[in-house]
């Protein structure tokens, strides 16, 4: 009977999905279950840092604030002015996305916060790398073999 139930338990965990956050590194995926995330870089232009937020909003990513120091090149026209902290302007943006492909560089110090913990992304791929963030579901059994937890 054990062995029956441990094959139950393997088939079960094929079958019960759950969505996590993934990131696809040069093929390498890393994910989390945390249900949002910050992306920060320094502007090219201002040489100031900006900071993105995004949560999960039915299986997308909703870029829902962004917060920068200056007004500038590639600033967001329109959006809700929200609290400003720190010498940062904050714009609620209310944008969807089904998927999101970040280029990473040394240069912007592209960086992904998860939890108040920074990760340089410019320090996991090669500069001027893709990473390709979306909204995955996994089965118990892909999440214990495939990638690793952020």
């Amino acid at each position: 009977m054990g062995g029956g139930g441990v094959l139950a338990l393997l088939f079960l965990s094929t079958l019960v999905r759950f969505s996590v956050i993934s990131f696809d590194m040069n093929g390498d995926l890393y994910w989390t279950f945390e249900d949002e995330f910050q992306l920060k870089w320094i502007h090219s232009v201002e040489k100031e840092e900006w900071i993105e937020n995004y949560e999960i909003k039915e299986g997308n990513l909703l870029l829902s604030t962004t917060y920068f120091k200056t007004f500038g090149a590639g600033v967001p026209s329109s959006g809700k002015l929200v609290e400003h902290k720190n010498g940062y302007v904050g714009m609620e943006i209310d944008m969807v996305y089904p998927i999101l492909h970040l280029a990473v560089s040394e240069n912007v110090k592209s960086t992904l916060v998860l939890n108040d913990r920074s990760i340089p992304l410019y320090e996991l791929v090669d500069d001027y790398e893709t990473v390709i963030i979306s909204i995955e579901p996994y089965s118990v059994w892909e999440l214990l073999t495939k990638g690793e937890h952020l």
